[in-house]
């Protein structure tokens, strides 16, 4: 279950915090991150630092809500993961005064599921629902009715004898997330108000990030510090904020407390995150995709063998910012090394290797830095 409001530790309580995950650069929350990052949310959209085109858009939504004294439109919030959905979900919660209730499409795998959740909201409550895309059809087919008209039919018995009971529900206020949307069906997307697609992050706003998240923590950094953890942080707060707690582990065990750039490069060294925000994990995919096949192409399959991980590990972990990163491209014959990958890796490409365009165009032929 997911923190809500109300719920969250204070700064203090984050001195021991553990990832316990994969990877430190793994968009996905880990372990218990999900009450570690609940201290560190803003709290209200003036808090909120980038996604500027969303939260003036939702700041309009909300406003003109609360003039009409009514529940907003349902809000359903696409992106990558780690961009700040639940954040967001929080967020519209508190600036309309009502409660948050929290849940999850994997949690409901039945209709009667959905309809003891809807049965349970009070008027004007903010109902959250992640990952709403794995949320079951039946479910999914009363929920439809839930949004448009603010009723649900149960149905008592079974057979012939079954009965459907109308159930008024209170208006209330949904907001899905999903990292997605296209898996969305489109009964459901047009239910929505208001569609609000996360971006990633540029370095000036994750250094904004990075100080915030140490004044929360207590931690002094110096700016070329924040910029340093910034820079490898694939463009994510969560990312951004899971190397910042790491970096502060590091200086305070070995050098004092604060953090500069000399820190931070040693912890990051320390945990693998290279200069790109590249871990072990990406590492290792594009030598094996340089250094063992030659630069591809290769399977999925494959190229998860050689490296001793899972199939859905690669693909969902390593690949999304590989490939929009320009390291790796997905072709029909399989992945492809990009020419930056080789530059990367400090690796030479196979005389008159030809690769895919960086924009789709055709393929360019490697060109050799000037000694």
């Amino acid at each position: 279950m997911m923190p809500v409001m109300g719920e969250t530790p204070s700064y203090d309580d984050l001195a021991g915090d553990l990832t316990g995950g994969r990877t430190l650069v793994e968009a996905e929350a880990q372990g218990d991150e999900r009450a570690v990052e609940a201290a560190l949310r803003p709290r209200t959209l003036d808090e909120l630092i980038g996604q500027d085109r969303v939260r003036e858009q939702l700041s309009l939504v909300l406003e003109a809500a609360r003039g009409r004294g009514k529940s907003p439109d349902h809000v359903l919030l696409a992106g990558p993961p780690g961009l700040g959905k639940t954040t967001l979900a929080m967020i519209i919660a508190a600036e309309m005064g009502a409660p948050l209730r929290v849940t999850s499409g994997p949690a409901i795998q039945h209709a009667g599921d959905l309809a003891a959740i809807l049965s349970g909201l009070n008027e004007g409550d903010v109902l959250f629902m992640d990952e709403i895309h794995r949320m079951s059809r039946p479910a999914e087919e009363m929920l439809y009715m839930a949004m448009e008209d603010f009723r649900v039919d149960v149905v008592v018995g079974k057979g012939p004898g079954a009965t459907a009971i109308p159930l008024e529900i209170p208006p209330f206020t949904l907001v899905g997330a999903t990292t997605r949307a296209g898996l969305l069906p489109s009964p459901l997307r047009d239910r929505f108000g208001f569609t609000a697609r996360l971006e990633f992050y540029d370095s000036a706003e994750l250094e904004l990030i990075v100080h915030r998240s140490a004044r929360l923590l207590q931690v002094e950094i110096s700016a070329d510090g924040a910029a340093e953890i910034a820079s490898r942080s694939r463009g994510t707060p969560r990312i951004s904020n899971r190397l910042l707690r790491r970096v502060r582990d590091y200086a305070q065990v070995r050098s004092g407390g604060d953090i500069q750039r000399r820190e931070a490069k040693a912890a990051l060294k320390l945990y693998e995150v290279d200069d790109l925000g590249l871990d072990r994990l990406d590492r290792a995919v594009l030598d094996a995709l340089c250094a063992r096949f030659g630069g591809g192409p290769v399977g999925l399959g494959t190229l998860a063998v050689a490296v001793g991980e899972e199939r859905e590990t690669v693909e969902e972990v390593a690949e999304p910012f590989l490939v929009r990163s320009g390291f790796l491209a997905r072709t029909p014959r399989g992945r492809v090394a990009t020419a930056t990958a080789w530059r990367h890796l400090g690796l030479r490409p196979p005389a008159g290797a030809a690769f895919p365009g960086g924009s789709g165009g055709p393929a360019t032929l490697f060109e050799e830095d000037p000694d």
